[in-house]
């Protein structure tokens, strides 16, 4: 389950809440765009690379804001679950779409990179951490070079616990705070700050075998 009771929303975000659930849509727009910046930080880590280009994240967004008004009740049922994580839903399921549109056969599990259940397919947040890692490379390299490095590194993290994976990607990359990712889990925020701490060490492991790579 994503959703857990007692979650809780800033002062600001409760009182458009309020106005939204009077029937002001305006106020679901100024919600929108106070998490803008959160979201487009999700979109650009999740996307694929080969979409770079192709698609942009803004458009996602708009995509993702649209679908967000069409299904305003759901959030409705229970309002006071957190509108951050409940906007980072429609946008994952949004970004989804938006890969087996434009990658189709390429991508055979764009369908499955991400359920409502359980998140984003392991292999798929593994490749977006080795992505992103890359970018930290600080020794200049061949295409080849880089490939090779690529596909080490996405090996070294896929030997990380999946759970352990997803948090570090929720907080260290999307940076969400620990209740935030700890409700997209659906564990515990003990378990999820237990789990990052794990995390964060075993991702230095990991970069130790890469000389060339350097954290934020």
């Amino acid at each position: 389950m994503f959703w857990s009771g007692g979650m809780q929303n800033s002062p600001e975000d409760d009182e458009l809440i309020a106005r939204v659930m009077q029937g002001d849509r305006d106020a679901l727009a100024q919600l929108f765009s106070m998490h803008r910046d959160r979201l487009w930080r999700m979109v650009t880590f999740r996307m694929d690379p080969r979409l770079h280009g192709r698609v942009d994240a803004d458009d996602v967004l708009q995509e993702a804001w649209l679908a967000a008004v069409q299904r305003l009740n759901n959030f409705l049922v229970d309002a006071s679950r957190s509108i951050f994580v409940w906007f980072r839903l429609i946008t994952a399921q949004t970004l989804v779409d938006v890969h087996r549109r434009h990658l189709g056969a390429q991508k055979r599990s764009a369908g499955a990179e991400f359920s409502i259940d359980q998140g984003w397919a392991a292999d798929s947040t593994s490749s977006s951490l080795s992505f992103h890692l890359m970018d930290h490379l600080t020794t200049p390299s061949e295409a080849a070079v880089r490939e090779e490095t690529s596909r080490k590194l996405n090996e070294a993290l896929s030997g990380m616990r999946e759970l352990d994976r997803e948090v570090l990607a929720l907080r260290h990359f999307e940076q969400l705070t620990n209740r935030e990712a700890a409700r997209v889990l659906g564990i515990s925020e003990q378990a999820a700050s237990d789990r990052y701490i794990r995390a964060l060490g075993r991702l230095k492991t990991v970069m130790t075998a890469f000389p060339g790579l350097q954290g934020d």
